[in-house]
Order: C-alpha cells, then structure tokens, then sequence
C-alpha cells in the first residue's frame, strides 16, 4: 500500500484525535524530551529488554525523525517522540537511545533492546531475521542532488548515484534504475558528504531522510524528484520479540486516536520546509 498524501495518508490509517493533545514538559536527555503526550501513562506493560527503560536502536543522522547530533542530545522528532508515547503508554520512564548502525538492526546483529526506529522498510528477506511493528508511515525512494549541479528524470542514469548499505535503494539502484554508477556508502553521513564534495552526481535514501537533509544542508542540496516504492515503514524487533503484540496495539491506537498525525505536522513539516507531495514522481 503505497500514501501519496503526506499529511492525511503518510500515517496509514491516521485519523484526527477526539480531543486536545497535551504537551510534555520538557524531561531531561533521556528520558520524553520536549514530546506532544498522549494517552494514560502505564496503560500497558512490557518486560523490557533492560529493566526499567525503554531501548531504542536507532541511526543517526535523521533529522526531522531524531533532532540531535548524539542520542544525548536528542529532545524531539517524528520516530523520538513515537518512541516517548510508547515508552509513556509502557509505564516507563526512562527511554535510553542507541545509536547503532543501519544494516546492523535490519540484520538482526544487534540485542538488549525493544525496539528499533529508523525508517526501515518491510521487506521478506528481512522478515527472515527482525520482527516488524504495524507499519506507521510509507517510504518513497528520494533523490538529492547538489543546487549548483542538479540532475533530472532524464539525466539520472547518466551519472553515478549513491546509496546506504543494507537499504532497499541498494537493490533498485542497482537492478532497477540501473545509473551509470552505484556507490554503496556505509551510512548517510558518508553519502551526503561525498554529494556536497561532488563524488556523486546524487544521493538516495527515503524520501522524508533526503527532506531532511536538503533541508539542514544550507541550500547546498535539493531534492528534484523521487521514486514509488510501494514499501511501508515499521520498527523493528528482535526476530521472536514476545513484547510485539503490546507495542504493536500502542503504535495502532497511536495511529487512531490521530497521535502520529500531531507528530508528523509538528516535527517533520517545520524541518522539511516542503511536503513530499510537492516533489515530482520519477519513473526509473
């Protein structure tokens, strides 16, 4: 199932809350951040991978999604502030982030956590070896390239265009829009700084992950199109998790009672700048 509409179908299934949605004071790093809550505290139990916490994996650079430059320092975005609302609906009240690396969580190398967020596509090989969520958003395929020397539908193919290892921009670049060139980076800090320093003609990864990126690189970066994955984006568990069926009714009811709509419009939008409807579908 593919949402074209970021703000009323990027959230599958997303209604509008009943009711006002009460901010959060601001927590100490570590703990719910400056994050819109919703729901009754404690409503649901877990046994926690680490007692008394919440353990999230997640990968960094993701701004819009994680705002910070360390786990540390984290307070707000999109995929933190899901991660506050479960930790908050859990009863606990210490949410610990890890930093960890992208093609680690997808392949199940990693353990001593409950859940991952980083924009992670469902995909079979993958179903192989982590446990997904109930899906909270799609993940179109962006493309950044550099202001001063943009590509386009036409021109793509022509160039060399780099993606994140363990992605599913792997694959489709390589058997799918088949560039000229594909460079496999191990993570987005790396792809990005070699499209600033011209070593790639474009950068790709998920549509809301370029947005941002292009949106803090001050103007040095822009995203002229994207590609239709027909993928959804849900956390990860490790493979088996028996926490799965509790989290998976808080994401759903996150969805229902419009939660994940709140955060969408309040952490994503203002650091996008642009909706990804506003960007042109590009056929490979």
């Amino acid at each position: 199932m593919n949402f074209k509409n970021p703000l009323t179908c990027r959230i599958a299934g997303a209604v509008l809350a009943a009711g006002t949605l009460l901010s959060a004071p601001a927590f100490a790093a570590g703990t719910y951040g400056d994050c819109i809550l919703t729901g009754t505290k404690g409503e649901a139990t877990i046994t926690p991978a680490v007692p008394g916490q919440f353990t999230v994996e997640i990968n960094l650079p993701a701004v819009g999604d994680f705002n910070g430059d360390t786990p540390d320092t984290i307070k707000d975005g999109f995929e933190f502030c899901i991660a506050a609302n479960i930790a908050n609906r859990l009863g606990l009240e210490k949410l610990k982030l890890v930093n960890v690396a992208f093609d680690a969580i997808v392949a199940g190398q990693t353990k001593d956590y409950d859940l991952a967020l980083a924009q992670v596509s469902i995909t079979e090989p993958r179903k192989k070896v982590v446990s997904f969520s109930t899906p909270y958003a799609s993940s179109d395929f962006g493309v950044a390239t550099r202001a001063d020397k943009p590509v386009s539908e036409a021109t793509i193919k022509a160039g060399s265009v780099g993606v994140q290892s363990g992605t599913t921009m792997v694959q489709f670049a390589q058997e799918v829009l088949k560039p000229a060139k594909v460079e496999v980076f191990p993570d987005t800090s790396s792809m990005f700084t070699a499209l600033i320093a011209g070593k790639i003609d474009a950068a790709m990864t998920n549509t809301s992950i370029i947005l941002g990126q292009v949106a803090n690189s001050g103007g040095k970066l822009t995203i002229p199109g994207q590609f239709v994955s027909g993928r959804e984006t849900a956390g990860v568990y490790p493979k088996d998790s028996q926490n799965k069926p509790v989290i998976d009714k808080i994401i759903a009811d996150l969805k229902a009672d419009g939660t994940l709509k709140k955060l969408e419009e309040a952490y994503l939008l203002p650091q996008w700048g642009k909706s990804p409807s506003d960007i042109p579908f590009w056929k490979p």
